[in-house]
């Protein structure tokens, strides 16, 4: 897969991007990214990429010219083919629905904001899905880019060590409620111990337990997520 990035600061993926499964799978070209600075096609002497708003509301707003040209820099067999996504306060909420379906994509361009966003018709223009990571605002989106991009590779086929342990992770199934708690040596520590159940050896009653758990905690903690849960007459 190959994923662009438009941002203003580059710098900020660095860390990101060199280390871990990440670099693991740079290396073995399962992935590929490409970071693209905006700012660099600016036509001014001072690189400006932003400007007041119409309508006099406060803030600044990232122009389309630089971002449009920064687009059109990748080349155009991706262009044609890619995926556009906008982290956006105001975008569909990211769920793990979204992350599976675009790990089966080709190609992803993200677009990184800074400021009070950008101007709307960059994201009508380049036909962007807008995406919100959550019910807060961050400085920029750089963050949710980061975000996105994580859940999203962890769904391509040969990017984690052990592709099993995704399949017990929250939101992993269609079923869609959190996972039980985890643990693992010593069997008691500070006085908690881990629970007697899975040492049983019984395969059957740990599985129980763990769904049992899995829902219980997705009652107590996201109990929105029920509603929409594929549950059976036992669960």
């Amino acid at each position: 897969m190959k994923i662009y990035i438009l941002t203003i600061f580059p710098e900020l993926f660095s860390s990101y991007l060199n280390h871990g499964l990440v670099a693991k799978a740079q290396k073995n070209n399962l992935l590929e990214f490409k970071l693209v600075n905006f700012r660099d096609f600016t036509k001014d002497l001072h690189r400006t990429v932003d400007d007041i708003p119409y309508g006099g509301s406060s803030g600044m707003v990232i122009k389309p010219e630089p971002v449009i040209d920064a687009f059109k820099s990748i080349p155009e067999s991706i262009r044609v083919d890619c995926n556009s996504i906008v982290p956006s306060a105001r975008g569909v909420l990211f769920t793990q629905k979204y992350a599976r379906e675009l790990a089966q994509q080709k190609s992803l361009v993200f677009f990184s904001g800074r400021y009070k966003g950008f101007d709307q018709r960059i994201v009508y223009l380049m036909n962007a899905k807008e995406f919100s990571v959550g019910d807060y605002v961050l400085q920029g989106g750089e963050l949710p880019t980061m975000i996105m991009i994580d859940a999203i590779i962890r769904n391509i086929p040969g990017f984690l060590g052990d592709e099993l342990s995704s399949n017990t992770d929250s939101f992993s199934s269609d079923v869609n409620i959190l996972s039980a708690f985890d643990f693992t040596r010593p069997r008691e520590f500070l006085g908690k111990k881990v629970p007697d159940v899975l040492f049983s050896g019984n395969h059957k009653a740990i599985d129980e337990w763990r769904r049992k758990e899995s829902i219980r905690l997705t009652l107590e903690r996201r109990p929105d997520l029920i509603q929409d849960a594929d549950l059976t007459d036992i669960d």
